[in-house]
């Protein structure tokens, strides 16, 4: 777990594209961004495994190609899959890194933001373990906020979508339980926090922020 003392300092993107805060878990699924490509968007989902249970390594595992299908009957639909995020946040607010944010990790799948198609090709993917059908961690907002912070400054960061609003036909992640509102004040809280180790150089929209309110 990382210790609440981590300053968003500690969150800054590498030439790389790693995360000093991150434990790094190199995931095979990813392959090479377009040249030139800008990364100007970050999506958030949630995933459990099996549905709805936490904790145990299966995350990892199915990132990683390594699960075990035996080991629970909902893993063998999952047996096509070759997927990854670029980054997990689990219950306990441990942050984990599977790809580099220079890299295209395989989260998003068909999607379209702002009438651009393959949203992979220019999008970093959170993972938060979680469902549609229970509360987040508060821990998990503020390893959140302190990691979007960070992405925005190394990339330059526009808009934060939910999968959801990238693939609405197809995914309700990150789901009615998941609180945009904290979201976005653990990163305005964050940036203000880093003003003087780090560049916020633009403007974050919080897209499903603003989806919501207009649901409401």
């Amino acid at each position: 777990m990382l210790p609440r003392s981590l300053s968003p300092a500690h969150f800054v993107i590498d030439a790389d594209g790693w995360c000093a805060g991150a434990s790094q878990r190199a995931s095979p699924n990813h392959d090479a961004r377009g040249a030139g490509t800008v990364v100007d968007l970050l999506i958030v989902h949630n995933i459990s495994l099996p549905p709805g249970e936490f904790g145990g390594p299966y995350i990892e595992d199915l990132f990683c190609n390594r699960l075990d299908y035996t080991l629970h009957p909902y893993f063998e639909h999952l047996k096509p899959l070759r997927v990854s995020a670029h980054f997990l946040i689990r219950r306990d607010a441990s942050l984990l890194q599977f790809v580099s944010t220079h890299q295209r990790a395989w989260h998003a799948g068909v999607s379209t933001f702002k009438d651009r198609e393959r949203c992979n090709d220019y999008s970093i993917g959170i993972e938060l373990e979680g469902s549609d059908f229970k509360l987040f961690e508060p821990g998990q907002y503020r390893i959140l906020g302190n990691l979007t912070a960070a992405l925005q400054a190394h990339h330059g960061l526009t808009d934060v979508a939910g999968h959801e609003d990238v693939a609405p036909a197809r995914k309700t992640d990150p789901g009615p339980f998941f609180d945009w509102r904290q979201y976005r004040d653990s990163y305005l809280s964050a940036t203000s926090r880093a003003a003087s180790t780090v560049d916020i150089s633009a403007d974050l929209r919080f897209v499903g922020l603003a989806s919501k309110v207009r649901q409401s």
